[in-house]
Formats: structure tokens, sequence, C-alpha cells
């Protein structure tokens, strides 16, 4: 914690994978950050530089944890919930966002991307629906795009997703936790009921017409 930012960093063997485990210890520290005066944003991202998370742990699926196991009070990876939130979160994708790991960026308002990091849902091609993802990612991407990357596969790296607006900026990965504490002060220095009305209005207006 420094100066009112929390950050977070998925740290975990497997390609910063989640399992129904850490997902509740991610829930509980977001729950912690949503009621918490004093801390305004957070940054999350995952450890070293290949995965900023693969989504959910195929390896403890094989071990015979449910997918629709119990992942806490924040849905999967603690963002399932995070639509609802007051405080915002910037995501520092420091890799392959896969899956589960592309929707918990998806989740969040601000992203900040490594010049080699890449975004891709395989879902589809494993018999899974990506619903979170199929909700939210036809509202940046235009159709044909995102119909595209939802059910054919398509990866997006870290360029094109910031010129389909998926990504606010991308930094080389050196750069990346310094520019992402820099954009959550820049937020964190705004007044705290401003930005929870903003979100509220966003939120709650997104899917009407002008």
């Amino acid at each position: 914690v420094n100066g009112g930012v929390l950050e977070v960093v998925l740290d975990r063997p497997k390609a910063n994978a989640i399992d129904a485990a850490t997902s509740r210890e991610l829930g509980q520290v977001f729950a912690g950050f949503r009621d918490d005066p004093s801390l305004r944003v957070a940054v999350f991202t995952g450890a070293g530089d290949r995965f900023f998370s693969a989504g959910w742990d195929l390896g403890a699926a094989a071990d015979g944890e449910e997918f629709e196991a119990d992942y806490g009070e924040g849905g999967f990876g603690g963002f399932g919930e995070l639509p609802r939130r007051n405080k915002p979160v910037v995501c520092a994708v420091n890799g392959l966002a896969v899956g589960g790991g592309f929707e918990i960026a998806l989740a969040a308002e601000f992203v900040v991307a490594a010049e080699h990091a890449e975004f891709f849902l395989p879902e589809a091609g494993l018999g899974i629906i990506p619903d979170t993802g199929a909700v939210r990612l036809p509202r940046i991407l235009p159709p044909a795009v995102a119909t595209e990357v939802l059910i054919g596969g398509r990866r997006l790296d870290a360029r094109e997703a910031e010129r389909w607006g998926l990504v606010n900026r991308v930094v080389p990965v050196a750069d990346l936790r310094a520019a992402a504490l820099e954009l959550a002060g820049r937020i964190s220095a705004s007044a705290p009921l401003a930005v929870e009305a903003v979100l509220a209005i966003d939120r709650a207006t997104r899917h009407l017409s002008l």
C-alpha cells in the first residue's frame, strides 16, 4: 500500500492460474480494498513476465476441482463482482492474459500492458463458455472482431488491443509497474466521492443510447 494505492500481485506456479482457494483469497483482498476508506485505487498484476494469468487452473480441474466451484464472495479471482465495486482498478498486464485472465483485465477500469502482452480466449475450443467475456467484449470491440476473439481463437497483441480501446497504454515491460502506479497515483488524487459517482453513473447507463 502506498499513498492510497493497493498493489496486488498474483504469484502462482503454472502460469499464475487461479484455483478456488486463490480466488477466495483474492476476493477477501478486494473486499478489504472496497471497505477501507484509506484505499482509493488498486493495481493488479501477475508475477514474472510471461503470464499475467492463464485464468482457471486446469491442473486443479484435473485433480477434481469443479469448474463451478465456490470462488468466494468476489466471484472468480475476486473480479466477478468488480463491476459493482466503488473504486477503480488498474490491471498491469505483464504477459499472456488467457481465458479468465483476459476476463479479469476486461473487468478493470484501466489496463496498462507490456509490449509483449497478448490477450485471447480459448474457452470455446475447450467446450467452455467465456461468460463474462461474452458480455463485456462486444461492448468494446466491433462485433465481428469480438466474435472472432470469442469463438475463433483470435489473439490480440498489446498494440492491437490498444487500438481497439481494450488497453489504455502500452509500455516496455521494464516500465510496466511504474506506468501503472503513475496512472493509479493520478486517479487517487481525484476526489473519492466524485470517482465513486462517475463509476456508478457509467455502470448504470452504459447500456443506454444517447
